[in-house]
């Protein structure tokens, strides 16, 4: 685990299709200041930028993976050092997943892999890219296969596996679904949000989600939804320090509604902000059918 009152890089790589994106997401999430594909040399400037503006930020992550321009990602360990020698604790971790997990994610996303030019065929465009990313591999803190979790269990593997809950207490997702396509199989808590009013029905926000200032402030304005939400708040202010003593490092809380974009998106946000502004660190928010 990091010495908590050091500053913090971690480098996001592996494999593309193995979780990276989620990855980063969540630790934004978590507060920390993220940037995708930067190149692998600019990891020292980027880090002494970052921390010295003036909101002076200390909680870093940077995804380096194949599609970097730098040439020689063998000299990683080398650009480390510097940010080491700037006061910050790095960690590089790596995603993986087997080859034939990463052939039916991309033919059930339709996405083009990064190598895929010049009409190379996937199997052969995964199998360069686990060569040129052998190195940064070997040198990785830490490993996470994904192949066999989904969405909702890689950002739980994130944040339990770096460390992150342990050092920051419990940590708690807030999660948006919708109930026609099935309950989160992980949730600890799930609140129905099916009996209240529903912004669908209004053409104006209809097309808008629960993370729109117009859905939140129409959905403010409604005492009904005022009611159900200051109920469960008061539930679980109630009981997740209760939880949080019994040594549970993550706990998710669930909320659905019929499409799972405005009712259940907006309580998600709503009860992230409460418990942010209480100064309860490790908050996370996932909103499944708006990924």
């Amino acid at each position: 685990m990091t010495d908590s009152a050091r500053p913090l890089l971690i480098v996001v790589s592996g494999m593309s299709g193995s979780g990276k994106s989620v990855a980063l997401n969540t630790l934004e999430d978590l507060d920390f200041f993220c940037t995708d594909n930067l190149p692998a040399e600019l990891l020292p400037r980027f880090v002494r930028s970052v921390a010295m503006d003036q909101r002076g930020r200390h909680r870093l992550a940077v995804g380096i993976d194949v599609r970097n321009r730098t040439p020689d990602l063998s000299r990683i360990p080398e650009w480390l050092s510097e940010v080491g020698a700037l006061g910050f604790d790095h960690k590089l971790v790596y995603f993986d997943t087997r080859d034939e997990v990463l052939l039916k994610r991309y033919s059930d996303t339709r996405r083009k892999h990064p190598l895929s030019h010049d009409g190379l065929p996937l199997a052969d465009a995964i199998r360069l890219e686990r060569e040129r990313m052998r190195p940064l591999l070997g040198m990785a803190d830490l490993v996470m296969d994904t192949s066999e979790l989904n969405v909702h269990q890689m950002r739980r593997q994130v944040i339990t596996a770096l460390g992150i809950g342990a050092r920051q207490g419990m940590s708690v997702l807030f999660e948006s679904f919708a109930y026609k396509r099935g309950v989160p199989a992980d949730a600890d808590f799930v609140f129905d949000a099916r009996a209240l009013p529903n912004p669908h029905w209004n053409a104006r926000l209809r097309p808008l989600s629960g993370r729109d200032q117009a859905v939140r402030e129409h959905l403010d304005g409604d005492p009904v939804m005022g009611d159900f939400a200051n109920q469960v708040t008061a539930f679980l202010d109630a009981w997740l320090p209760r939880f949080e003593a019994e040594t549970r490092s993550y706990l998710t809380v669930a909320f659905g509604c019929t499409g799972g974009r405005h009712r259940s998106v907006y309580l998600a946000e709503r009860l992230a902000a409460h418990f942010r502004s209480r100064g309860r660190e490790g908050v996370a928010t996932f909103h499944r059918e708006l990924e």
